[in-house]
């Protein structure tokens, strides 16, 4: 048997079927059908390859409310250039391309994130640009808004991003994330601009419903 590793596109077609987010029904994307065959499969093949958890096949509520922030209010990303932080499945950068983005920059240091994003781009009809790597820290590469869906959490993650958000949002850069009450999303220094009731499932929250809201980070 082949390893997913050497196909993350053919993996996730093969593990994956089309399906619309319920916040945000107007785009697709390539989601497991089913969350445990698919996390114990990974977690598997985590030892033998490498693959790891499989966060693009899912909806997360952070994401969801960020687009479903961004597609109602266009004039965010209208024109703009855009980062999508974090991106996993793409549908934030999706959601900004839909809304009017000049351009879209996905960046997830998961190989099978980008070939996720990729399939998901297609299937409605948009083009992104998606990228492996590690860029937290580097200098502003023309981003105008830089969009983060649910990356609080793990502490060292969100205090490695935390700085370098602030840094841009200092020099002008519009910095939103979009957050379920993760607990290590920055107590102080942001702005709630909106919360919307997410549709979710037990296994991957432990409830059906996730108040969720989009934040703006502040400089620091």
């Amino acid at each position: 048997m082949t390893s997913p590793a050497r196909d993350p596109a053919a993996f996730i077609r093969g593990n994956t079927a089309l399906h619309q987010p319920p916040l945000v029904p107007e785009i697709s994307l390539h989601l497991a059908t089913e969350i445990v065959p698919i996390w114990q499969m990974t977690e598997e093949e985590l030892e033998k390859s490498g693959l790891p958890p499989p966060f693009w096949a899912f909806a997360w509520a952070g994401g969801q409310a960020l687009s479903r922030h961004i597609l109602d209010n266009p004039e965010i990303v209208a024109g703009k250039r855009v980062l999508d932080f974090g991106a996993g499945s793409g549908l934030i950068g999706i959601a900004a391309m839909k809304a009017g983005a000049a351009s879209v920059l996905a960046a997830d240091i998961d190989v099978f994130a980008v070939a996720s994003i990729g399939l998901n781009a297609a299937a409605n009809g948009v083009e992104i640009s998606a990228t492996a790597e590690d860029i937290v820290g580097v200098e502003n590469r023309g981003w105008d808004v830089i969009l983060v869906g649910d990356m609080c959490y793990e502490r060292p993650l969100a205090e490695r991003i935390e700085a370098w958000l602030r840094r841009l949002a200092g020099e002008g850069v519009e910095v939103l994330i979009g957050d379920p009450g993760r607990t290590y999303l920055p107590k102080t220094g942001l702005e709630k601009l909106v919360s919307y009731a997410v549709m979710t499932t037990r296994e991957l929250e432990d409830t059906d419903v996730r108040n969720t809201s989009v934040w703006r980070v502040l400089a620091g």
